[in-house]
Parts: structure tokens; C-alpha cells; sequence
């Protein structure tokens, strides 16, 4: 089959599920911008900032690590069986320790009157990092379909327990107060239902991957774990590094942010208005789950040294982020009406921030293809941790003079760094023929376009939205016009 195609329809189809799953699921940020003050969305957007580390810290690598040995020549079922092994003997013992101090963490983190949060989110924590590998096997089996049924359950499964909880069981008590439901919903508990509501799906996720899960040996092998550890240790520094730069400013908000200036309510609209950007990390996401197994069943075979491919992937990358961009930003007026409460519009600023800080994320991540084939992890390692030090810094000083636009500030600043290093020392050791003057003219033209569109603020929604209509109508035309070529060439190879 032929390459770039086959990589087109595994993102597709990943696609597909990432965009309709996450995209019900996104529609729990107007549900609860609506139903929550932003002190207590805040208090969400907090603690799944905790999950987000965590998460990283559980799986420590051996996602990426599983690919590597079970596609070059180890026995796929020693590999899968060690990594699975390995992370079921990890979670179990981190929910133990969680659940014994949860009072202790609950006081560390700000919650000592909730220590209930601790062991929900520890709970779910575990499980997740647990069914990572069955996941991985799915991708790496070309299993899509499978792995995307699975997800979607998962995130229907929490939108209907969310739904149960915080709006039909209130709804049932007040109309019928001595109906049964009394004796297992409390009001009291509030946010926490959110908690409860992700644990259960995560919980049906455990179930439905059994077949994979009981295909393991329940054995280890320890020369293999310690070769893979090897391997993963640096993609773990990454990942830390890398929900450094994601997810530590809603970590730090409420210990930087003055107590006279709200710190809960300012993580609230920044945590909301950042889910905002959600259509170019579902489209982000799902190129990682196509990209990656993709490369590395790839790196071994004939045309493994094929770097004009990745090329064209990198172009097309940045063409549909661009549009993505461009679509969120030239139609901001009619997505807040239905995405986010008119009490947290007062964020919207920070979107267009988030969305090119989200792009060039996912450009380092394209560009990142060298050192994971040349087994050189370490750079990505130095990598993200310059962008986590970038991060930090900025945060620090940023967020006590601007509270979340710091934040944002900062989270663009990093990945645009990080993006520039990975491409220099990629160029190096890889080289891979980057069209710049195209992929520039693309970039610079959408950026254009929306600084256009701002001089048109002041005019009535209806003009203000046919002139925006114009502006993403001649980033199409000028996409066509230089690619159309390119575009009938892989629309005929494809039909061959």
C-alpha cells in the first residue's frame, strides 16, 4: 500500500474517533462552565493538571518503548507481556500509597477537606497507565477500529455519568425527594462527581480491553525490562518536561496568583477558554497515533530512509493546523456562544496564543522522528527539558505581573524553542529536505490573515463574519494554487 496513504487513512480513522470522542467530550466545558462557578471549575482544571504529571510518571515511557522492541526484532509477546507486567506492579502500588496518604497529599495540594479527590484521581491515574500498553498493542496490531470503539465508549461513558450525577439525579430528588436515589447521591459532593464519573469509565475501559490485558504472560523478563527502561527513561524526562509545559501553570496559578486577585477563579477561565483549543489538539493527537507506529514499523524496512516523505507530511501537518487556526480564530463569535459561559469570555484572548503554541507542539513532535530512529532519545530528553526551564521561568515571573496571560505567554514562548532546537539538531543528524519557503508562506499567510481580521472587530457580527469568510476563502485559494499538483498526483496514486 502505498505510504502516505496508508498514513492518511490510519489518521482518519484515529481521527475520527479523537475528533467525535473529544469532541462530545469538549462539550463538557460549556456544561460546566454553565453548571460551575469559576472557583469551582478551577478546582477541575487543577487537579486533572495533577493527573496529567501523573499520568506521564506512571507509564514512564514504556508506551514508546513497546513500539521500539516489539517492531525491531524481539519476540512481541516477551515485550508486550514485560511492559504490561512492569506497569500493573507501578499503578498498583502508587493507588496503595495514594489511598494510605491521601489526608497528607489532600493538605499538600490545597484540598484538606477533600482527601476524597486524592484516591478518585489516583485511582483513575492507575488504571489509564495500566491499559496504555493493551492501547499501544492495538496501534501497533493495526487494530484502529478496535482502539477507537474503545475510546469513544470511554468518553460516552463519562458525558452519561456526568449527565446522571450533576444534572438527572438533582433533577429526580427535587421533583421526588424520597425516590431511592437518595441513598447513593449526595450534593454535597458536587465537583467530586466529575471525579467519579471519569473513574467508572475508566473502569468499563478496563473491562473492554480484557482480551488484551489476559494475553499477557504475567512474567518478566529482566534482562528485556532493563534494556527497555534504558530506552524509556529518557522519553519519561520528556514527558515530565513536556506536561511541565502543558500543564504546570494550572499548577502554579493558585500559589503565584495574590489571594486578593481570585487565583482559583483566574485557573477557571484560563483552564476553560484553554479547552478551547481542543479541534487542533484532537487533530494533533490524532497524527500521533498514526505517526508514530507508522515511522517505526517503517524504520526497519526498504524505504526506511525516505526523508522526502516526512517532508510532505511536515507541509500537510502545517496546511491543516493552519486552517484549524484560522477556523477557531475567524469564527470565535459564533464558537463562544455555544462553547464557553459568557462569565469566562473574558479568557477568549488567550486562545489564539494557545492554538500556535499548540501547532508548533505538534511540530516539535513531527520533527522529533530523528531521534527516536536513531535511538539518540537523550536529545529529546535536553530537549524538553530546556523547554521545561523556559516554562518554569517564565511562569514564575510572568504570572504575578500578568496572572494567566503570563501563562500563555510562556506555554508559546516554550514550544516555539523547542520546536526551533528540535529542527537545527534534526538537520544535523537527520536530514530531512523541509520545504521552509513553502511551510513559511503558509504560516506567515494564516497569521496574516487573522491579524486582518482583527481590524474588523468593531463592525456588526454579520460583516465582521462575511469578511472573516473571505479571508479563510483566499488562504484555500492560495493553498490550491500552489498544491493542486501535488494534491491530483496522491488522489491518482491513491486510486491505483
Amino acid at each position: 500500500m502505498n505510504p502516505f496513504r496508508k498514513l492518511i487513512g490510519d489518521t482518519a480513522i484515529y481521527g475520527v474517533s479523537s475528533i467525535v470522542g473529544r469532541f462530545l467530550n469538549w462539550w463538557l466545558v460549556p456544561y460546566y462552565t454553565d453548571l460551575f462557578l469559576p472557583e469551582e471549575y478551577g478546582v477541575v482544571a487543577n487537579l486533572y493538571a495533577y493527573v496529567a504529571f501523573l499520568l506521564v510518571i506512571l507509564t514512564y515511557g514504556m508506551e514508546t518503548g513497546y513500539f521500539r522492541f516489539a517492531s525491531r526484532g524481539h519476540d512481541p509477546e516477551k515485550v508486550y507481556s514485560t511492559s504490561q507486567v512492569s506497569l500493573l506492579v507501578t499503578s498498583f502500588l502508587f493507588l496503595f500509597l495514594a489511598v494510605v496518604f491521601r489526608d497528607n497529599i489532600a493538605v499538600l495540594i490545597g484540598y484538606p477537606d477533600f482527601p476524597e479527590y486524592i484516591w478518585l484521581l489516583a485511582a483513575i491515574v492507575s488504571i489509564d497507565a495500566f491499559t496504555s500498553i493493551p492501547f499501544a498493542r492495538l496501534r501497533l496490531d493495526n487494530r484502529p477500529i478496535k482502539f477507537a470503539l474503545i475510546k469513544m465508549v470511554n468518553i460516552g461513558l463519562n458525558i452519561g455519568f456526568n449527565l446522571f450525577f450533576l444534572s438527572l439525579c438533582p433533577w429526580i430528588l427535587r421533583h421526588h425527594p424520597e425516590f431511592p436515589l437518595k441513598y447513593i447521591y449526595s450534593p454535597e459532593i458536587g465537583v467530586g462527581y466529575v471525579f467519579i464519573a471519569n473513574l467508572l469509565a475508566s473502569l468499563s475501559t478496563l473491562v473492554l480491553l480484557y482480551k488484551e490485558i489476559f494475553r499477557m504472560r504475567f512474567s518478566i523478563d529482566k534482562a528485556l525490562l532493563k534494556t527497555m527502561l534504558n530506552y524509556s527513561f529518557p522519553i519519561l524526562v520528556i514527558g515530565v518536561a513536556g506536561m511541565i509545559n502543558q500543564n504546570i501553570d494550572k499548577i502554579l496559578i493558585p500559589f503565584l496568583v495574590p489571594e486578593n486577585q481570585n487565583p482559583m477563579f483566574q485557573v477557571g477561565i484560563y483552564g476553560a477558554n484553554y479547552k478551547l483549543a481542543v479541534l487542533m489538539n484532537m487533530f494533533i493527537q490524532a497524527f500521533r497515533y498514526a505517526f508514530e507506529p507508522f515511522f517505526f514499523s517503517r524504520s526497519s524496512g526498504e524505504d526506511s530512509q525516505d526523508p522526502q516523505l516526512y517532508a510532505t507530511i511536515m507541509k500537510y501537518f502545517l496546511i491543516f493546523g493552519m486552517l484549524i487556526f484560522l477556523g477557531m480564530t475567524l469564527y470565535i463569535d459564533l464558537i463562544k456562544v455555544v462553547a464557553i459561559d459568557a462569565r469566562y469570555h473574558e479568557g477568549l484572548k488567550i486562545v489564539p496564543i494557545i492554538l500556535i503554541a499548540n501547532l508548533f507542539f505538534g511540530i516539535f513532535f513531527s520533527l522529533s522522528i530523528w531521534f527516536k530512529l536513531k535511538d539518540m532519545t537523550r536529545y529529546g530528553s535536553y530537549i524538553a527539558l530546556i523547554g521545561a526551564a523556559i516554562t518554569l521561568i517564565l511562569n514564575i515571573i510572568l504570572i504575578p505581573r500578568m496572572g494567566y496571560m503570563g501563562s500563555a505567554i510562556a506555554v508559546l514562548v516554550c514550544f516555539t524553542v523547542i520546536m526551533v532546537i528540535t529542527y537545527l539538531w534534526g538537520q544535523k543528524y537527520y536530514h530531512i529536505p523541509y520545504d521552509l519557503k513553502r511551510l513559511s508562506i503558509y504560516f506567515f499567510t494564516g497569521l496574516a490573515l487573522y491579524f486582518i481580521s482583527l481590524l474588523f472587530n468593531d463592525l456588526t457580527l454579520l460583516v465582521k463574519l462575511l469578511l472573516n469568510t473571505l479571508l479563510f476563502s483566499s488562504f484555500l485559494l492560495i493553498l490550491f494554487r500552489l498544491e493542486k499538483h501535488e494534491i491530483f498526483q496522491i488522489l491518482k496514486r491513491n486510486k491505483g
